[in-house]
């Protein structure tokens, strides 16, 4: 008996050391129950809710833009200079004094055009005077010759006279160049851009007389980004516009590319090939050079400030029957302000580019206003 009562005393002692860890765990168990409870009320509620400013809330005015496909397109604008296709400085080439100049500044010149004359008279005097020694030496010659056939002169005395005759021949010719180049011709046709003598003015060998460009055709330099150079190297025209005449563009053809980047700007430059036949573009007026990488003819773009992000996904809205859809998209090529939309958009649809950001999807909307160019809403 007394075992029993003993028994009975240690199964109570762990009933009793349990009651707390059962308590705490019904507790938790009690918990989480009203917990998901309360989750799940609260899903109800907001479901419920959206639903009520579904219905409740006024519809909301928006301006949509029917999405008609396009030309969009991947382009740079870079900044140039104008730069004469030719530009040559004519120097001295003989010394004395101006006597006298034939153009002034600005003047169209062509090619062998006397620009000035320069004082001649000694070199008159020695062309002259090598003139007679070649005379007397070639006169020397033929007798030699003659004398040589009849055995009356020696093989060498006809050599040293058919050598003297050379040397003077040569003295000759320089003698006569040196004549010729007190006239200074134009080497090339351009126009006198600068005249750097005067009248009198005394000049020596390789003073500078005129600067002569050649304009009708001009070289646009423009540096390209290392980034960009293998998308250049496929172009072969470029738009030029010059905002000192207006913003007027051009069309321009590819001259060269250099191999080597600029060591300071590590840029690459470009020349371009632009006619200039009415002479209205002039030398260092500053160019913009558009170069366009890539172009998709027909897509499907929207202006950048009609996307939504949410949760690193791009969104859009669209219209349809005055109620308002979300749209998952994929974006591509950006121009300006309008994006490429490659996928989740088609042709026809309506996307609302305006009030986007007051709406939710089933809601109705007011079409205040629908366009179908994206340069209408710059209006």
């Amino acid at each position: 008996m007394a075992h029993k009562e003993k028994h009975n005393k240690k199964w109570l002692r762990r009933i009793w050391g349990a009651l707390p860890a059962l308590f705490l765990l019904t507790l938790l168990v009690f918990i989480w129950m009203l917990f998901g409870r309360i989750k799940t009320e609260s899903e109800i509620l907001k479901t419920e809710k959206m639903s009520t400013l579904r219905q409740k809330s006024p519809d909301v005015n928006v301006v949509a833009l029917e999405l008609v496909p396009m030309t969009i397109r991947d382009r740079i604008n870079l900044p140039g200079v104008i730069e004469p296709w030719v530009s040559l400085k004519v120097l001295t080439e003989v010394n004395g004094k101006v006597l006298k100049i034939n153009i002034k500044e600005g003047d169209p010149v062509k090619k062998d055009d006397i620009i000035a004359i320069l004082d001649s008279r000694d070199y008159e005097n020695a062309f002259n005077s090598v003139k007679a020694s070649y005379d007397a030496a070639l006169a020397l010659l033929n007798r030699t010759r003659e004398l040589y056939k009849e055995q009356l002169s020696t093989r060498t005395q006809l050599d040293n006279a058919v050598a003297q005759v050379e040397i003077l021949k040569a003295s000759l010719d320089s003698a006569a160049l040196n004549l010729e180049r007190c006239k200074i011709k134009a080497p090339i046709s351009g126009v006198i851009n600068h005249l750097f003598i005067d009248k009198g003015q005394y000049l020596n060998h390789s003073n500078d007389v005129v600067e002569i460009l050649q304009i009708k055709r001009v070289k646009v330099k423009v540096g390209i980004p290392e980034s960009d150079v293998d998308a250049v190297r496929r172009l072969n025209t470029f738009n030029v516009r010059i905002d000192a005449l207006g913003g007027k563009s051009f069309s321009a053809k590819k001259y060269f590319l250099s191999k080597t980047a600029d060591p300071m700007a590590r840029l690459y430059n470009l020349i371009l090939k632009l006619n200039n036949t009415t002479g209205e573009i002039l030398p260092d007026m500053f160019a913009r050079v558009e170069i366009v990488k890539k172009e998709v003819s027909n897509s499907i773009s929207v202006p950048l400030y009609s996307i939504i992000t949410r949760n690193n996904d791009k969104i859009v809205f669209v219209v349809n029957d005055n109620k308002v859809l979300s749209r998952k998209v994929e974006l591509g090529l950006q121009e300006g302000w309008r994006v490429e939309v490659t996928k989740g958009l088609k042709a026809g649809e309506k996307v609302v580019v305006v009030g986007q950001r007051n709406v939710i999807v089933g809601q109705k909307v007011n079409v205040i206003r629908s366009v179908r160019n994206p340069e209408d809403l710059m209006k």
